[in-house]
């Protein structure tokens, strides 16, 4: 279904005021062990990250207008040279040596090489947002976590396991659904591979654009969700778009009996280990996402308030896959994060 009818079908059934929402895909633009957002000029850094956006990514990004660090994007939106990043999953086969999982691109995008597809989501309600100014960065998610916790609080990380025949027709209802969404990573071979749903903070202090921790300076509503309307807190007023991750893993190529574990456990774990210690199975609480904005002048503010859907927009230039695929940058990593492991990059607990 297309984009637009569907978004605006999901939302008349459910009795809210349609909202701008950007989706548009990033190809990847490097994997490897660097992390300038929480471990700046780290080489390497702790665990493994998959890169989409600009070609200013590097083991340390200087704190100022990214947009006129970077000279090219793998995203839509030429004007968008930010960089988006996650940790990237691997499969532990029965043997105990682990596998990187690619990503499988939007099926309703095309042309893009793995990565992801990013939101960035108007208010419901009509009110006004505030695009993130030159120098802003934040983080959604917690590496070390290994209990539900903030998780579930504001549906903030999901996951969702995809068959043939349902994969690709119901993304724009993130974390909405108990009967397929799910926590925790699923623990069942998934034909269609496994959907990952980040969902960033989306109220502002309105002066820092980063805090030691990455999280202080930016908050969830203070009641329900951005979603339904929730409002910022007081020391948090400056309502953002809501940004939104969506990874769909390729799990299918590890959906053989004899890799799985004997016991028949949940054989994926993220680059930083995520589960409790060696013996436990990996949960998925750990799934983080990273972001760092280059937008160029005001071009998100004016999608934005032009209530602009999709990969398209005529506020906005948008550029051809092919052309996006060509933008790169250097490894700086010199290890192997794409064969056969016999530990994960970084350590077996990749932390």
């Amino acid at each position: 279904m297309h984009l637009r009818k569907f978004s605006a079908i999901a939302l008349l059934a459910r009795g809210i005021q349609a909202a701008a929402v950007l989706r548009f895909g990033c190809s990847q633009i490097v994997v490897e062990r660097l992390d300038p957002l929480v471990n700046p000029s780290d080489n390497p850094s702790p665990h493994v990250h998959q890169v989409v956006g600009g070609n200013a990514f590097s083991a340390l990004i200087p704190q100022s207008d990214v947009s006129e660090l970077a000279n090219c994007t793998t995203c839509t939106f030429s004007e968008d040279l930010s960089n988006y990043w996650t940790a990237n999953m691997y499969f532990k086969a029965r043997n105990g040596t682990y596998k990187r999982v690619g990503q499988i691109p939007n099926r309703f995008l095309n042309g893009e090489t793995g990565g992801m597809t990013v939101y960035y989501t108007g208010a419901y309600d009509g009110s006004k947002v505030t695009a993130f100014k030159p120098g802003f960065r934040m983080l959604a998610g917690n590496a070390t976590q290994r209990t539900t916790g903030g998780v579930t609080k504001w549906n903030a990380i999901c996951f969702r396991c995809y068959n043939a025949k349902n994969f690709g027709g119901d993304n724009y209802a993130p974390c909405a659904d108990p009967s397929v969404d799910s926590v925790a990573l699923p623990n069942k071979m998934c034909p269609g591979g496994i959907r990952t749903t980040i969902r960033f903070p989306t109220c502002w202090d309105g002066k820092n654009l980063d805090s030691p921790d990455h999280v202080s300076h930016v908050s969830y509503p203070a009641s329900g969700t951005f979603e339904n309307s929730g409002p910022c807190p007081s020391t948090h007023p400056v309502k953002l778009p809501q940004l939104m991750f969506e990874v769909i893993w390729d799990t299918a190529p590890f959906n053989d009996k004899s890799l799985w574990p004997a016991d028949g456990s949940q054989p994926f774990v993220f680059s930083q280990g995520d589960s409790v210690n060696l013996r436990a199975n990996s949960t998925g609480y750990g799934q983080h996402g990273d972001y760092v904005f280059g937008w160029k002048g005001s071009a998100l503010q004016n999608a934005i308030d032009a209530g602009c859907f999709g990969a398209t927009c005529n506020k906005l230039k948008t550029q051809t896959f092919a052309a996006a695929n060509k933008c790169a940058v250097p490894k700086e990593v010199k290890e192997d994060v794409e064969g056969w492991l016999t530990e994960l990059p970084g350590g077996s607990m990749g932390m």
